[in-house]
C-alpha cells in the first residue's frame, strides 16, 4: 500500500479501534457481544500494528518492528494488552516525532500520554492507584483519557493529511 492509504486506514482504524473498545466497556454485561467487539478490537491492533509499521519504518525500522511486536501482543487477549499497547503507542509516537512525520504538538501528546501509561498501568496492576484497572475508578479514566485525545487527534491527522513522505537521515 501507498503511504497515502496506510495513513488513511490507520486513521480510520483508530476511530473503530476506539469506538468497539468504548462500547465493549458500555456492554460489558452482553458477553456475545464483547465477544465479538473482542474479535474487532483485535483486528484494529493488528491493521494498526502494519500501518504505523509502515509509516513509521522509514524513521528507525528496528524500533519500528518492536512497537508492531507489541501492538500484536496487544492484539492476543489476555496477555496484558494494555502494557504492551502503551509501549507500542509510546515508540510509535516517539518515532512520528523523531521523522517529523506529524505535527510536533500531536506526537509529543502521544509521547507524553504512551509513557505515562508504561508508568501507571505496572503500579495500578499492583493495586495502588484506584485498584487493578476498575473502568468505574476515577484514576483509570484521568491515566487514558490524554492516550484518547491523542488517538482521536492522530486519527483525524492521517485522515485529512496523511504524514510528510520525508525522514531525517539516520545518525
Amino acid at each position: 500500500m501507498s503511504i497515502k492509504t496506510n495513513a488513511r486506514v490507520a486513521g480510520f482504524t483508530f476511530l473503530l479501534y476506539i469506538v468497539a473498545g468504548i462500547s465493549s466497556m458500555a456492554l460489558a454485561s452482553h458477553k456475545n457481544v464483547t465477544t465479538v467487539i473482542g474479535l474487532i478490537t483485535s483486528l484494529c491492533a493488528l491493521v494498526l500494528a502494519v500501518t504505523l509499521y509502515a509509516l513509521t519504518r522509514v524513521v528507525d525500522a528496528d524500533l519500528a518492528l518492536l512497537a508492531l511486536t507489541c501492538r500484536v501482543i496487544e492484539a492476543i487477549p489476555g496477555h496484558e494488552a494494555e502494557f504492551f499497547f502503551a509501549v507500542g503507542s509510546t515508540i510509535f509516537a516517539w518515532l512520528f516525532l523523531r521523522g517529523r512525520l506529524i505535527p510536533a504538538a500531536i506526537a509529543w501528546l502521544g509521547v507524553f500520554a504512551s509513557a505515562l501509561l508504561v508508568i501507571v498501568l505496572p503500579i495500578q496492576r499492583a493495586g495502588l492507584l484506584g485498584g487493578k484497572g476498575s473502568w468505574s475508578s476515577s484514576v483509570t479514566w484521568l491515566q487514558w483519557m490524554p492516550a484518547l485525545v491523542f488517538e482521536i487527534a492522530l486519527a483525524v491527522w492521517l485522515l485529512t493529511k496523511g504524514v510528510t513522505s520525508s525522514a531525517p537521515s539516520r545518525a
